[in-house]
């Protein structure tokens, strides 16, 4: 059987790239500076939290395929990656981190569904109605376990960092999964149309 650990991420304001402006400043008039200081100390302190935990799993790096949200299938997930963690990405440190110790990176996701999603957004920019599409979420996390089953050996453990929007697990199968953390129920699971 193969095994995936599942990891349930909260993205950084800097994981949000050209998004990130409009985003904080819907915060900010929504919720104030304070909460913005509170939000970002939290999602700072779990970071902290999963840096360790993954960490303290002592994992076979040479073993090891990473799966990570948002980044495309393209032939230059890895610049991509080093791109984001100089910017400053939590995330994407961490997967640098274990790259570096012999783990191997996977293109995770559709690009044209990620174009999809981003298109989506820019047209909501601005509204009080932002969040992302159930059918999209769904066709994406639908495409990921389509990915990792295609390419996860029997030999490797696969590492899944994932937005709690999605439950890529739903659509798994040969594949034991485990999570390192409790998915907090930041949203009801999405049921398919």
């Amino acid at each position: 059987m193969r095994n995936l650990i599942y990891i349930p991420i909260v993205h950084t304001e800097v994981d949000m790239g050209s998004m990130s402006t409009s985003l904080r400043k819907e915060y900010l008039t929504r919720y104030g500076k304070e909460k913005w200081r509170q939000h970002t100390k939290a999602i700072d302190s779990m970071w902290d939290g999963l840096c360790r935990k993954i960490f303290d799993l002592n994992l076979p790096y040479g073993k090891l395929r990473i799966y990570q949200d948002g980044l495309p299938v393209c032939g230059r997930e890895l610049e991509i990656i080093r791109e984001a963690a100089e910017k400053g990405s939590r995330n994407h440190k961490i997967v640098l981190d274990l790259v570096e110790k012999g783990a191997r990176l996977e293109g995770t996701e559709s690009p044209d569904l990620l174009l999809q999603e981003y298109n989506n957004f820019k047209k909501l920019q601005g509204t009080s109605n932002i969040k992302m599409s159930d059918d999209l979420l769904i066709k994406r996390d639908k495409f990921i376990a389509n990915r990792i089953e295609s390419t996860l050996t029997e030999d490797e453990i696969g590492i899944l960092f994932m937005g709690l929007m999605h439950r890529v697990d739903k659509y798994l199968s040969g594949i034991k999964v485990s999570y390192l953390i409790h998915r907090l129920p930041f949203k009801e699971s999405y049921e398919e149309k």
